[in-house]
């Protein structure tokens, strides 16, 4: 799920202030290890649980944010159940 933004509004993500006019990209994904060293990539949620299922290391979760090329901000939980509260809040934050 990625999400675009075109009105201005501020949203807040642990404590980080991001205008949504700003933002390009906003999604979460899982972060795996991909076999060489401790080199670790995002993975879709859906590839994760339809196509990846034990076959992966997972490290943790994200939620991700670009503003355009160049900026890009990595919120990284250790489950799930915490990454899926975080999204419910910025969710919240958007419906107001």
């Amino acid at each position: 799920m990625k999400l675009y933004y075109n009105q201005c509004m501020i949203i807040t993500i642990q404590e980080k202030q991001f205008d949504t006019k700003e933002i390009t990209q906003l999604y979460p994904a899982a972060v795996v290890k991909t076999g060489y060293e401790d080199e670790t990539t995002q993975v879709s949620l859906e590839w994760l649980e339809v196509e990846a299922k034990g076959k992966v290391e997972i490290v943790g979760y994200g939620i991700f944010v670009h503003l355009g090329e160049e900026e890009k901000f990595s919120f990284i939980f250790p489950t799930k159940e915490e990454m899926d509260e975080e999204v419910g809040r910025i969710a919240a934050q958007i419906q107001k």
